[in-house]
């Protein structure tokens, strides 16, 4: 159990770092995009996919809402990664600080989410 808090654990400063990156992304979206300008016989131009109660919604793009959709969608996905590394950095934070219960046997990493 860690209980110094003048020193934070390395868990606590990745997680404080992951934090102070998420407040510096830009906007986020989900879907996809696409750039089908090269496409021999015409057809659309840019295009931005995604599920919407689960169908499949596309919609045509002009070439600057294509380029900041595309930075839009990467920061989405940007997110979830650090969404989900905060999660298992949350809980590996909880089970280090916090008093245990009275257990037979010791909890793996994968029961925790900490692997």
């Amino acid at each position: 159990m860690n209980t110094d808090t003048a020193s934070p654990s390395q868990p606590q400063r990745a997680y404080d770092r992951l934090r102070q990156r998420l407040s510096q992304l830009g906007y986020i979206s989900q879907g996809s995009v696409q750039d089908r300008t090269g496409r021999k016989g015409g057809g659309a131009g840019y295009q931005w996919t995604r599920k919407v109660a689960q169908k499949t919604v596309t919609v045509a793009l002009s070439a600057e809402q294509f380029a900041r959709l595309k930075e839009a969608v990467s920061n989405y996905r940007q997110l979830r990664r650090q969404l989900k590394e905060m999660e298992k950095l949350s809980r590996q934070i909880i089970f280090q600080t916090a008093p245990h219960t009275t257990r037979r046997k010791r909890l793996s990493h994968k029961v925790l989410g900490t692997n």
